[in-house]
């Protein structure tokens, strides 16, 4: 008699070829940055949150961080204020700070925490100001040899991960927005979702940095080639640096500062793409493009 086929058969093959990634994260952290068409899709939402509580119950300990910049700029209009950008950055008043502060704390990040515990009570949301979890400082950039007043935008100065750290001890995610306040004046300032990210990842000795975009990974030569770079040094990406367009300039500075600070990987993938987040992390091929430390050995990651 022949072995009768069973159609459920890939599945488990699909399951084999994630134990080896389920064996290298388990009880690592795992720090996310939500956001682009991930942000306002609503199947991507969902299948952002199923693949996060995966993560979750996988035995990784994943930390969302998000901004709001479509969201920002619809309750901006909304309120009659006008949206400007310098250097890749929202110019903030103080008034559009009122409006930003309310968006991350008060829509995106209650949206977000309502998706992830339709699966149980596991997200948390806290802000950037909690237990002064992010400090941060007036950020003044140069451009074209002058320096820019930027308003209510900070650059950041401390990490405090207590809060975070026990979150996570206690099987909770925790769901951060990128506002701060400064020690320095009380303000409170609106932070850039990339770069809080990555200095939560690099503060939290986290096994990876995961940042979703609304493009496949880092193009080899943009715009005369869609080939994806699927793996690169940190050296290697501080070269590319200065050719990148500006809003891939965040997210790749994230990622270099995240290798350089400890974390193992820095990932861009694309959020446009349904369970992007699984498809990185458990299977072979990945997707994206991965930014390792220097001197870092050829294989898997």
């Amino acid at each position: 008699m022949s072995t009768r086929k069973h159609t459920a058969l890939p599945k488990a093959q699909t399951l084999i070829e994630a134990l080896p990634w389920l064996t290298r994260h388990h009880g690592r952290t795992v720090v996310i940055k939500f956001g682009g068409n991930a942000m306002v899709d609503e199947d991507l939402k969902a299948a952002f949150a199923q693949d996060v509580v995966f993560l979750r119950h996988a035995g990784l300990k994943p930390v969302v961080v998000h901004g709001g910049g479509p969201q920002i700029s619809a309750q901006l209009d909304r309120h009659g204020l006008v949206s400007e950008f310098k250097a890749g950055l929202r110019v903030t008043t103080p008034e559009a700070m009122d409006v930003v502060r309310m968006v991350l704390a008060g829509q995106v990040q209650r949206e977000l925490v309502g998706l992830l515990n339709q699966h149980g009570p596991l997200a948390v949301g806290l802000t950037g100001e909690d237990a002064h979890t992010i400090t941060a400082t007036r950020h003044r950039p140069t451009i074209d040899g002058e320096l820019v007043d930027l308003g209510r935008v900070g650059e950041i100065t401390a990490i405090d991960t207590g809060a975070i750290r026990a979150l996570l001890d206690d099987g909770r995610i925790p769901v951060v927005s990128s506002i701060a306040r400064s020690a320095d004046d009380g303000h409170v300032y609106n932070v850039n979702a990339d770069t809080a990210a990555a200095a939560l990842a690099a503060a939290l000795g986290a096994e990876t940095l995961m940042v979703l975009t609304d493009v496949e990974g880092l193009y080899e030569n943009w715009p005369d080639s869609d080939e994806v770079i699927s793996r690169l040094t940190a050296t290697e990406l501080e070269k590319l640096l200065p050719e990148l367009s500006s809003g891939m300039v965040p997210k790749m500075r994230g990622c270099l500062h995240a290798v350089r600070n400890g974390v193992n990987t820095a990932r861009v993938i694309d959020g446009r793409v349904e369970h992007s987040i699984l498809l990185e992390i458990f299977t072979d091929e990945g997707i994206g493009t991965m930014v390792v430390p220097d001197g870092t050995e050829g294989g898997p990651v």
